[in-house]
This record gives C-alpha cells, sequence and structure tokens, in this order.
C-alpha cells in the first residue's frame, strides 16, 4: 500500500484520447448461397426475416452475419395487387425499419425511405416503397462501416436476367461518396447507395440507403428491374420477378431468391477505442524512497553502500488511486527504473475501454 500520494490534474496530466481501429470484412457469395446446401441459413416461424451464418448454424463454431428481409409500404402500389401473401408482416417491416432510421414527420406519421437521402422528399420518383433489407450482424460491424473516400461499401449482385446463370453480369452497389454522409437520420450517419454495372444504360443510379452506425443496407426492388436502366431479373427458377414475390411470395422465399444472386459484399468495420492517458510525474524530489519493507536492513537503506550516499529507488508499479486513496489500477513496469534524486521521470498510463 501507498503511503505518500500524487495527485494528477486534469487536462495536464490527464488526457482523453479515441482511436479508430480498422478490420477488413469480405463476405462471399459462396458462404451465402452454396456452400453448406443452406445449412447456414435459418428461418424462423414467424417467417419475418431470414438469418444467415458462416457455417451451419446447428455447430457451435456458427456465427451470425447478418439478416434478411423485404417490405413494402402502405401506400405501394403492390397493396392493391390480388393474392397478397404477409400483406401485413411486409408493411410492418417495412414501417418497423423506417421509423428506425428515417423517423417521423411533424404530423406523426413515419416517413418513407427516399433514394435521395432526403427523408420527406415529395418527389414521388426518389420514394423507395418495395425495399429488401441487409442487416449486418454486430460481429461484422463493430461501431460502425467505415467511411471512405471513394466508397468503401461494396455489394456485387448478379443481374442477369436469366436465373440459372444470375453472375454472367454483375451490379455493383456501392457509396460513391462517403465524404458526403449525412446525418437527418435518427440512426446515425448514412449515406446514398449507387449501382453500376455493364447493363445499365448510365452508371451511377441511386439504389438504396447505408446507414453506417446502424450496419443497414436498404435496397429498392428495383435493383432487379429494368427501372433503373438495367435488365428485370428471374427470381427463381419458375421466372418469377422481384414484384411476384413481394406479392405473392413469403418473406423467407423473396430472401432466398436474393442470396441467389449474392455475388460478393466487402467493406471495412471500425472499432472505437477510448483512452484515458495519465501522465505520471516524478519530480526530482520525490519517490526517491521506498515504503517496501525490503528497502530496509538494520534501520539502513540497502541501496546505500554509507550514509553519504544519493538516495536511490527502483520504480516497478504504478498505481492510480481515486479520491478516498483507494486503489483502482495497478500499471506495472516491464523493468525497475532507477529513480535519484538528480532524475525527474514522467510515466505514461494509458487505459483503454
Amino acid at each position: 500500500m501507498a503511503t505518500s500520494f500524487k495527485k494528477l490534474t486534469p487536462g495536464t496530466d490527464i488526457q482523453q484520447n479515441l482511436t479508430k481501429l480498422h478490420e477488413a470484412i469480405p463476405v462471399t457469395g459462396t458462404i451465402v448461397s452454396g456452400t453448406y446446401s443452406d445449412e447456414n441459413i435459418k428461418n424462423y416461424a414467424h417467417g419475418m426475416f431470414q438469418s444467415v451464418y458462416d457455417y451451419p448454424y446447428l455447430s457451435s463454431s456458427a456465427n451470425h452475419i447478418f439478416d434478411l428481409t423485404a417490405g413494402y409500404s402502405s401506400v405501394s402500389s403492390l397493396t392493391a395487387s390480388a393474392g397478397l401473401v404477409q400483406q401485413n408482416q411486409k408493411q410492418d417491416l417495412y414501417n418497423e425499419i423506417a421509423q428506425l432510421v428515417a423517423g417521423y414527420d411533424s404530423s406523426g406519421n413515419i416517413q418513407r425511405l427516399d433514394s435521395d437521402g432526403a427523408f420527406g422528399s415529395t418527389t414521388p420518383s426518389t420514394k423507395m416503397n418495395e425495399v429488401v433489407y441487409v442487416n449486418l450482424a454486430r460481429l461484422l460491424t463493430k461501431d460502425e462501416i467505415q467511411k471512405q473516400s471513394g466508397g468503401g461499401f461494396n455489394f456485387y449482385l448478379g443481374n442477369a436476367s436469366g436465373y440459372a446463370a444470375p453472375f454472367s453480369t454483375q451490379l455493383k452497389i456501392y457509396d460513391k461518396d462517403s465524404t458526403a454522409y449525412k446525418t437527418n437520420s435518427p440512426a446515425g450517419e448514412f449515406n446514398i447507395l449507387y449501382a453500376s454495372g455493364s447493363t445499365m444504360a448510365s452508371s451511377d443510379q441511386p439504389c438504396g440507403l447505408l446507414f453506417y452506425q446502424a450496419g443497414i443496407a436498404a435496397l429498392t426492388s428495383s435493383v432487379f428491374k429494368a427501372d433503373l436502366g438495367g435488365v428485370a431479373c428471374d427470381m427463381d427458377s419458375a421466372g418469377s420477378s422481384i414484384t411476384d414475390l413481394l406479392v405473392s411470395g413469403s418473406i423467407s422465399g423473396t430472401c432466398d431468391a436474393m442470396r441467389h444472386r449474392f455475388y460478393d459484399l466487402s467493406f471495412n468495420n471500425t472499432t472505437d477505442l477510448n483512452s484515458t492517458i495519465y501522465f505520471c510525474r516524478a519530480g526530482n524530489t520525490e519517490f526517491n524512497y521506498s515504503s517496501n519493507a525490503t528497502y530496509l536492513s538494520d534501520s539502513k537503506m540497502r541501496v546505500k553502500d554509507v550514509k553519504t550516499d544519493t538516495p536511490v529507488s527502483y520504480i516497478t508499479t504504478v498505481g492510480l488511486y481515486n479520491a478516498d486513496n483507494q486503489l483502482l489500477a495497478v500499471a506495472k513496469l516491464s523493468e525497475p527504473l532507477k529513480k535519484t534524486p538528480a532524475d525527474e521521470v514522467t510515466l505514461r498510463v494509458r487505459l483503454d475501454y
């Protein structure tokens, strides 16, 4: 137990620091749509979303990587279609995620998603009324998806018209300019996703939204249609379109069709490492003696040969105490540090959390 203490002054001896750590995350289509014969795909009795694992999900080694789901707004033209399946669930999913990421308008209504990121826009062409969602697990995104200059989120979908060979042409979906992200979302920072591909009449068509902290990518169903200047895709072996699946197919069936066209996904995640740094300063007249019982022998200092020698101590440990002198943290030096009245020492102690 220490017998002498030195007070640390905030701003001078105590500093706060934030470090962002990044990790590259690749998710290949073989994991999502084929390697394990769908043993890594978990469907639920409620049928409202589908979970994807990196290994058969019954295995203790499996890690949950993302969820897939789909839905449409109550003002979508699909609501007037005949033979609707899971209509309430699909509308509930749209509304649930919209209120999370877009919030409410001044009248208390849930705002619809807009492909231009301006929630509440009155421009009909920007409304995303039929949406498929990729909800990435916290295991992958950590604290957020990294925003990178030139785009850091890259999602490749097969957009060939036929079902059997979906990857003969591909659609790249990415956050083209992540430095121009938006902040008008209750879920945090987000950006517009753009689609680019050889089959499109013009590149970089707005096609969705990416929410960096929430880890959610919302894509308009038009990525599987000719609406963006691309081609209409057969989403199953029967030649159903994405509209057919949203109307008369189950949510799980829509997710299966989307996974069939999942080619590759890559991004960098971010972990916020908060640190408190303590500068423990020992002046030339301080901490030159030790309260350790072994420091004395027959009332004489072991480290002095004659009584006129300069006092000396060896620093091995730094203890951090609260205002009541209760020990809270201990930092050990890699080797003893000699301290005499001729020296001044500053030890930098860093606590990460």
